[in-house]
């Protein structure tokens, strides 16, 4: 099953790629707020498993956001890929990878325009979202996928200067700037996928691919990750976690790179879509 956020309303997408609204769908039994339906999510997957939906409408992509608006915590991990360990200049971790936030007044939809911050490094981290579908404390691995709902793409959008400026990182502030969290383009259940711990991820710089890699590379798989972060704190329906990424950002390459005004970004994992990220100065995108 696919959900997605249409202009800011719950949609599911069909099997031929149309949007049904989900509070007409239901009668109104269902809220149209996308943010809404995790605090029901076993209820709406029941009715969404027998729903006699109607015929789908087509839909622009750019009328997408966030499959997860406005989660109430939005948990980032870093170092999460052994080869992207290396590139940053660290040892893998051995226990639980940095965790930090993005806060969510960064969070978009899939196809966005963003603005460059002045004077900074822009870097990119495709990676793979997950986000929670049920109430998850002190949570066994193996029972971890039950309490996703889904799966998106995200980017993990980075200034290298504000992130890493002493005397301590600013890890959060240096990945918060807007639009420096698209997700999308849509949630796919953990269903939908032959196998949801091993997905190719992929991202490109104007056709040129910079990022490949497998889920099934992470340190701490997402059951783990679960595992691991609710251990510590309640991780709530509707929470976003952005997984890691894989080596090939722009930090760690010889020279560095970073993004520039009319970049276009695209990042892609299997089985679920891509998202488009078009970049400008704030010097352009005021004229």
């Amino acid at each position: 099953m696919r959900i997605a956020n249409l202009s800011g309303r719950l949609v599911l997408i069909t099997e031929e790629g149309t949007a049904v609204d989900v509070e007409n769908a239901s009668g109104a039994v269902f809220s149209a707020d996308p943010q809404a339906v995790y605090a029901r999510w076993a209820e709406f997957r029941a009715w969404a498993a027998d729903a006699d939906l109607p015929p789908g409408t087509t839909f622009d992509a750019t009328d997408l956001g966030s499959p997860a608006p406005a989660p109430r915590q939005v948990l980032a991990i870093g170092l999460n890929y052994r080869d992207h360990a290396s590139e940053s200049g660290f040892t893998a971790p051995e226990g639980l990878p940095p965790v930090f936030t993005k806060f969510a007044t960064s969070i978009t939809g899939p196809v966005t325009d963003v603005v460059l911050p002045t004077g900074g490094h822009t870097d990119w981290e495709i990676e793979l979202v997950a986000v929670i579908g049920a109430h998850a404390h002190h949570v066994d691995q193996a029972d971890a996928w039950s309490h996703v709902a889904g799966l998106a793409v995200g980017q993990d959008l980075s200034e290298r200067i504000v992130q890493l400026a002493g005397p301590a990182p600013q890890f959060s502030l240096g990945k918060s700037f807007p639009g420096f969290a698209p997700i999308g383009p849509w949630l796919v259940t953990p269903d939908g996928f032959e196998d949801p711990d091993d997905l190719e991820l992929r991202t490109t710089i104007n056709g040129e691919e910079v990022q490949k890699g497998r889920t099934r590379d992470l340190i701490f798989s997402v059951p783990a990750l679960i595992a691991g972060l609710s251990a510590v704190l309640p991780l709530l329906p509707g929470d976003v976690i952005f997984t890691g990424t894989p080596a090939g950002v722009g930090l760690g390459r010889t020279p560095q790179r970073w993004l520039t005004t009319g970049d276009v970004l695209v990042s892609t994992i299997e089985g679920i879509g891509e998202i488009r990220q078009r970049f400008w100065s704030a010097q352009l995108s005021a004229e």
